[in-house]
C-alpha cells in the first residue's frame, strides 16, 4: 500500500490551530503551506508525493493510514513539529 499526502509543518500550536480554522473556512491548503510551512515541501504546496510503509515517522504515517482521501487532519505532533495533513491519494 502507498499513500500520498501534503502537509503544513509548524512549530507553534496556536499557529496550527489558526491554519486549521482557515482550512475549515475554505482556505487553500497549498497556499497556506507555501505561506506557513517550515518544511522544504512548502515550495510544492506541501506535497510529499507517494510513500510506502515505513517511509515517514510513525505518528505521521499512522494518521495518514486512518484518513480518507481528500480529508484534512491536525494537529499531529512528531519530532519535527506539528503537522496539518491532507491525504491526497492511496493505491495498492
Amino acid at each position: 500500500m502507498e499513500w500520498r499526502a501534503s502537509h503544513i509543518l509548524v512549530k507553534d500550536s496556536s499557529l496550527a490551530e489558526r491554519i486549521l480554522k482557515q482550512l475549515k473556512g475554505g482556505g487553500n491548503f497549498s497556499a497556506l503551506a507555501k505561506e506557513h510551512s517550515i518544511c522544504p515541501s512548502k515550495s510544492k504546496g506541501g506535497d510529499l508525493g507517494w510513500f510506502g510503509e515505513g517511509k515517514m515517522v510513525r505518528e505521521f504515517e499512522d494518521a495518514v493510514k486512518r484518513m480518507s482521501s481528500g480529508s484534512v487532519k491536525g494537529p499531529v505532533r512528531t519530532q519535527f513539529g506539528i503537522h496539518i495533513i491532507k491525504k491526497t491519494g492511496q493505491r495498492d
